[in-house]
């Protein structure tokens, strides 16, 4: 693991109680998902609302290497109508999993050759289960993982394949999302431990019914999507709750009160379930006509926690847990090893150079409170995550001194993170 050597962001401290109202950008994940199920209709569409951000910048990036337009208006992404996907053609994958896991597949449509690279991490990261998928539905790949080269002919015979995508949910999403355009649509078979994030491919299922395509499943070890037309159109993003979660964070580690405009009352995100998380650390979580707000204890409980399914949420948690009175066990999360980095390490790291007691466990973390210190001349490390970033940021309201090495990778899904914060902590609408 690496720390950046950039400049470090002072974390500013909370005076006192957070009280703000925070409007959260678009959701990365609807965001992204969108614009490749917009790019797989031809028949184009505007995404409003949609996130810009790193991430989401890649995956329109990805479109227009292989042939397909994509402007912006103000918050808004349009999606040009075309006649088909074409290499010869880059991908650069960056460190954004829903690029290299959800392209490669729509790429297999395309007619002729496709390379995809990206950050040196994210040619650590696991893409065999995706790539082997693909050969066995006839697609032709050279490379088991960063950088390969796809070889598109215009097509995709489809059909059954099984795999185990227990290390991450992307590579049952990235094969349903452009399974429609394949001759024989798809079944996915997962033989393995349970699929992580599960949250995440009943997303994928309903934007997948929202565009008209047929799909069937037992929710946890079979998909199938039939072959069909995809429906293109226009699309409203919801705001992005698992970045929300790190402003509600702010409330809970103040005694203050911080207010989400526009949370959904039914929504697929992940991060809908820190509502239940925060009540169970004391917090008084209201959803109402104007959003949600999140109302913190004078004393945070620690919480014993399966994050299997919402794994995202772990930074944060970890955060609040570490500022807690009484211990945390958070598991379910092994997968958390093979994300943007091992982020069970880098918490176990960053919070035990706070002084904070903190283990690893083979699913998990065991957090016991005890009180936190900076180190004036060691920064948090973000390790090019932008969730360990804003745990570091959660942290450094109520803990003197801390300094996060590199807050410019919270770009990835969070752009204007810095002015944001400061924002709310002034009391404004961030």
């Amino acid at each position: 693991m690496t720390i950046s050597t950039q400049l470090p962001w002072t974390a500013p401290l909370a005076g006192g109680p957070v009280r703000a109202t925070v409007t959260v950008p678009g959701s990365k994940s609807i965001t992204n998902r969108a614009l490749l199920l917009t790019a797989l209709s031809g028949s184009g569409g505007t995404i409003r609302r949609a996130l810009r951000s790193r991430d989401t910048d890649l995956m329109a990036g990805a479109l227009e290497a292989m042939g397909v337009a994509v402007t912006s208006q103000g918050a808004d992404l349009h999606v040009a109508a075309h006649s088909g996907l074409h290499g010869t053609a880059t991908v650069d994958c960056g460190l954004a999993g829903t690029v290299m896991r959800f392209v490669p597949p729509l790429a297999a449509l395309a007619d002729g050759p496709i390379r995809f690279d990206g950050d040196e991490r994210a040619r650590q990261r696991p893409m065999s289960a995706m790539l082997g998928a693909l050969r066995a539905l006839g697609c032709r790949v050279d490379g088991d993982s960063l950088p390969f080269v796809l070889h598109g002919t215009g097509r995709l015979p489809g059909g059954e394949v099984c795999i185990d995508a227990s290390s991450s949910s992307q590579f049952v999403s990235g094969l349903l999302l452009s399974a429609a355009g394949y001759d024989g649509g798809i079944t996915v078979r997962h033989d393995g431990p349970p699929v992580p994030s599960r949250p995440h491919i009943d997303m994928t299922v309903q934007m997948l019914a929202d565009r008209g395509v047929e799909v069937h499943s037992d929710g946890a070890t079979w998909w199938q999507v039939s072959p069909g037309p995809v429906a293109g159109g226009d699309f409203d993003v919801e705001p992005d709750l698992s970045n929300a979660t790190v402003f509600l964070a702010a409330a809970a580690v103040t005694g203050g009160q911080v207010t989400v405009p526009g949370w959904p009352v039914r929504t697929t995100q992940a991060g809908d379930a820190i509502r239940p998380l925060l009540v169970q650390m004391g917090c008084i979580v209201e959803l109402h006509e104007r959003g949600l707000t999140v109302s913190g204890p004078e004393r945070l409980n620690g919480l014993d926690a399966d994050l299997h399914d919402i794994g995202e949420l772990t930074p944060t948690i970890a955060a609040l847990a570490a500022l807690a009175t009484t211990p945390s066990r958070l598991r379910g999360i092994a997968h958390l090893r093979g994300h943007e980095t091992d982020r069970l390490a880098a918490l176990a790291i960053e919070i035990g150079a706070l002084g904070g007691d903190i283990r690893e466990m083979p699913d998990g973390l065991e957090i016991h409170p005890r009180p936190l210190r900076s180190d004036p001349g060691r920064p948090w490390g973000a390790y090019a995550d932008h969730r360990i970033a804003t745990a570091g940021a959660i942290l450094g309201l109520v803990v003197p001194g801390i300094a996060v090495d590199d807050i410019a990778t919270t770009d990835k899904t969070l752009p204007q993170f810095p002015a944001t914060w400061a924002a709310m902590l002034a009391g404004g609408d961030g």
